[in-house]
């Protein structure tokens, strides 16, 4: 594996590891009878990972305009189910007034927001493995419409309690499934920046819109972002629903290279090239005159030397091609009059010489277009909770949840610091406060944009042609440095904003976001690129994980802050934080991710 990844000596291949650039500086040579498909627009080739399939509908083959196309509208809807989140941070003391609420219970407005999409998000991913993604797209927008008039339109506390648990629900599809629409749409070599993209979307709209909401509510009351985000939302529906067509496709497994081998892709091919070449007038009916079969010790897919998912994964798939082979070899094609018919393609040469059609634009506008899976339903939907033991999917939930639950933590308590003495600021100058976090929240996915494309091509080109999904982790070295940063400085000045003002905690606060994007973009990547077949319900623990963690935050925020001060509180939560950055050390040397991710 190399480049201090810890080697794997019970697999031959594991989901992840990839040929990406095909040069000559490689140790290994994967076998090349049959070509593999390259990117050949730069100098050097670049070996598609995953593998298109041959049909028109499969999301890989449209254009790449396309693809962008599907990701800038769910970014932009990201964007509108991103806001609801914080749009109570600048008006605390505005909703306590007006409902006459303590500040813990008008945290919890935000709170169970959150278990709203916590919990919704393990119905919704269990749906999308069945049916796709597209239909929750659809409804995720629509609520979103409905839940924030609903907001708009509340005049008591429980209404609005109710209203935001249905913000959550519509945020649930976004929150869970853009990141894993990304590994739909697009390549190894092209997730990089566009997981930045989407989780910019996700969490950088999130920050700015404190700053639109406290100067909002000032000039023309509190239901009225809610009806902005209503109004927008209502404009991106038919947008989703006319340009975003469903992004799950039900690939063949030997087609991810990212799961199974390379030399798995070789040995698929050759077989079904087998059924060709016999199939075919004069072919013979075994496979032992074919180039590169016979006594050479050839293994055909499933025989023991690939990793486990690809094997159960095409478990189906080899079972009917042997029993092809079988019956060809039996019953070799005749016609209704017992004559042979070598002009007759079997069943296995008919399958792979007639790609699909490809489907209308009409037919492209339903919500379902299929089931993605034969797995039932109530399977997928606990499937997700015993990977909370599965230690690169928990590394994933700390690294990223537990800074998103500080930043969530800072956000309650901001108002309280900020609005009272001795500062004393209105709803405005409290949501201005935010224009720091976003600037953070900016440069820091440019930051990972730049870092995880180009970090991952440089130490590809230094592990001689070979991805390892490792590569990503990089971007944890960032995150540790400013977002631990930011938590110590945080601490230290808001404890003292009579000495500091308010800059220096703005500062500081820009940082932990800062920090927290980077920490989000090398998750989601580690996830998509080493576990893409369980991605969508790896992305559901860390949707549990980081809305049930701040749920338990805004519950008892405030009582830890009064009873442990400021400063000292945010001294622990640094230190943790950095223990949690350290837990990247074992996930490339001590702890073998090759042999987690192949078991």
């Amino acid at each position: 594996m190399g480049l201090g990844i810890l080697e794997d000596t019970h697999f031959e291949s594991v989901p992840g590891t990839s040929y990406v650039l095909d040069d000559e500086s490689r140790s290994y040579e994967p076998n090349t009878g049959l070509e593999l498909k390259y990117d050949r627009t730069g100098p050097i080739p670049i070996i598609l990972v995953p593998q298109p399939s041959d049909d028109p509908n499969d999301p890989l083959n449209w254009p790449l305009w396309k693809r962008d196309l599907v990701l800038v509208i769910l970014s932009v809807a990201s964007v509108m189910a991103a806001t609801l989140g914080p749009i109570l941070a600048a008006n605390t003391v505005t909703f306590t007034v007006y409902f006459h609420k303590n500040f813990t219970q008008i945290a919890l407005l935000t709170g169970y927001h959150l278990c709203g999409c916590g919990i919704a998000g393990v119905l919704f991913v269990a749906s999308a493995r069945v049916w796709g993604k597209r239909h929750l797209y659809l409804l995720g927008t629509l609520l979103l419409v409905v839940g924030s008039l609903w907001a708009g339109l509340s005049r008591s506390y429980n209404s609005l309690l109710w209203a935001r648990v249905i913000q959550g629900v519509a945020v649930a599809p976004f929150e869970a499934l853009v990141n894993a629409s990304v590994g739909d749409l697009f390549f190894v070599h092209e997730r990089g920046k566009r997981m930045a993209l989407s989780n910019l979307s996700l969490f950088g709209g999130a920050f700015f819109t404190p700053v639109i909401v406290g100067k909002m509510t000032n000039s023309l009351g509190w239901p009225w972002p809610f009806y902005f985000v209503a109004i927008f939302s209502g404009v991106i529906l038919p947008l989703v629903f006319f340009f975003v067509p469903e992004t799950a496709y039900r690939r063949s497994a030997h087609l991810n290279t990212d799961i199974c081998s390379t030399d798995d892709f070789h040995s698929r091919r050759r077989f079904e090239e087998a059924h060709e070449l016999r199939d075919a007038p004069g072919g013979g009916n075994t496979t032992s005159e074919l180039p590169g079969y016979g006594n050479t010790g050839y293994e055909l897919p499933g025989s023991g030397n690939t990793p486990r998912e690809c094997s159960l994964r095409g478990a189906q798939e080899d079972t009917e091609q042997k029993r092809l082979t079988q019956d060809t070899e039996a019953f070799p094609a005749t016609d209704s009059f017992g004559n042979d018919s070598p002009e007759k393609p079997s069943r296995a040469h008919h399958a792979r010489a007639v790609p699909p059609k490809k489907v209308s634009f009409a037919k492209s506008l339903l919500p379902f277009n299929g089931r993605k899976t034969d797995e039932s339903f109530l399977k997928l939907l606990f499937r997700p909770f015993p990977l909370f033991f599965h230690p690169a999917i928990l590394w994933a939930c700390l690294i990223q949840g537990t800074l998103i639950g500080w930043t969530v933590l800072i956000g309650i308590v901001l108002a309280a610091i900020f609005l009272g003495p001795p500062l004393f600021f209105n709803e405005a100058q409290t949501g201005y406060l935010y224009s720091g976090a976003f600037v953070g929240a900016v440069l820091g996915f440019a930051l990972a944009g730049i870092i995880s494309d180009w970090s991952a091509k440089w130490l590809t080109l230094k592990n001689k042609g070979i991805y390892e999904p490792e590569f990503r982790l990089i971007l944890v070295i960032p995150q540790m440095i400013v977002g631990c940063a930011g938590l110590y400085g945080f601490g230290l000045t808001s404890g003292k904003v009579i000495k500091y003002g308010w800059f220096w905690p703005d500062f500081f606060f820009a940082l932990e976001v800062m920090g927290m994007v980077l920490g989000a973009v090398a998750s989601a990547l580690y996830v998509v690129d080493a576990h893409r077949e369980i991605a969508v319900e790896a992305f559901t623990c860390l949707l549990m994980f980081k809305n049930f963690f701040s749920f338990g935050l805004t519950w008892s925020a405030y009582d830890w802050l009064l009873q442990s001060g400021i400063s000292r509180t945010f001294y622990i939560i640094a230190s943790v934080q950095v223990a949690v950055c350290l837990l990247t050390i074992p996930m490339c040397k001590f702890y073998l991710p090759h042999s987690a991710r192949a078991d």
